[in-house]
């Protein structure tokens, strides 16, 4: 089970992050991603995150800005939004797939969080 956190309201430039803890079968290697999405339109791919923490892949339109990382101990993953923008408004899903490298693809995915809001007001 995923759960995500740490969604809000921030003003344009402001930073957010995100987590997304595991709970139950923490034995399994995964990679997690995130994703998100807006009324109307597919899911989108954010940035994910190899299982050894060392492999990180981001879209274009968050290079830069986001940071993806994880602590294993905590069975928990992070994504830091810094310099937001109103069209960051989304919800924000974490997604875990069990193998040790991640994807863009979310059809790959095997276990999703209920998401958690992100608004950036102009």
């Amino acid at each position: 089970q995923l759960v995500e956190s740490g969604g809000g309201l921030v003003p344009a430039g402001g930073s957010l992050r995100l987590s997304c803890a595991a709970s139950g079968r923490t034995d399994i290697v995964y990679s997690t991603g995130w994703f998100r999405q807006t009324p109307g339109k597919e899911r989108e791919f954010v940035a994910w995150i190899a299982w050894g923490g060392k492999r990180t892949y981001y879209a274009d339109f968050v290079k830069d800005r986001f940071t993806i990382s994880r602590n294993n101990n905590l069975n928990t993953v992070y994504l830091q939004m810094n310099n937001l923008k109103p069209e960051d408004t989304a919800v924000y899903y974490c997604a875990g797939r069990v193998d040790p490298l991640g994807s863009s693809d979310y059809s790959v995915y095997h276990h999703w969080g209920q998401g958690t809001q992100v608004t950036v007001s102009s």
